[in-house]
């Protein structure tokens, strides 16, 4: 009996998923979150099902401007975003010192933003976090790029910048006009920004 093409496409299509869903047991969800595809479905499906963020706070979407807001630099004053880091692009990393997998990236984080010298992509990393937690971390574990800090919620800086789940490490690559180029869930691995930030 003779399979029609159509029967041979919905048999391959299945057998893929099942890969992906045996490879997903198998190794967990690192090598699909590795890919472009892999980041936005799991963006979507995270969204999905998210609680509203509260009236008046305003949400980042993919290819949409990062709405305007205010967060305290971890050794005093604030930063207004996007228009304080206007001009370059920037990669913006929200992380807490609780967090193994963002303690584990922060290496890649420091190496990437040094290598970007004056005029490349400009690195700003926003603690969700206690301050005197981060600055005993920081103090252990320094970086050359600057650091924000926030208090997790509802309206903290990564549900403004599109993770209302609050899943962390969460990084966005913001333009330099100010607009969400991308978003990942997850850690960085050793020189996986370079390609990643490349747009």
């Amino acid at each position: 009996m003779k399979l029609t093409t159509t029967k041979v496409i919905v048999v391959a299509v299945g057998a893929g998923l099942l890969g992906v869903m045996a490879s997903m047991l198998m190794t967990g969800p690192g090598p699909l979150l590795r890919t472009e595809p892999g980041q936005r479905l799991a963006q979507q499906m995270l969204q999905a099902n998210a609680p509203p963020a509260p009236e008046g706070v305003e949400v980042a979407e993919r290819g949409g401007p990062v709405p305007q807001f205010e967060v305290a630099r971890l050794e005093g004053g604030q930063w207004t975003l996007p228009e304080d880091f206007a001009g370059q692009p920037v990669l913006i990393n929200i992380w807490a010192s609780w967090c193994p997998p963002c303690v584990e990236e922060m290496p890649e984080l420091d190496r990437f933003a040094r290598a970007q010298g004056a005029d490349g992509i400009q690195v700003l990393g926003i603690a969700l976090d206690e301050p005197e937690a981060v600055r005993a971390f920081l103090a252990e574990v320094p970086v050359g790029y600057p650091q924000g800090i926030d208090m997790p919620g509802r309206a903290d800086a990564g549900v403004r910048l599109g993770n209302p789940r609050g899943v962390m490490p969460y990084s966005v690559l913001v333009s330099a006009d100010g607009r969400v180029l991308k978003q990942r869930i997850g850690p960085f691995e050793d020189g996986e920004i370079d390609g990643w930030a490349r747009h």
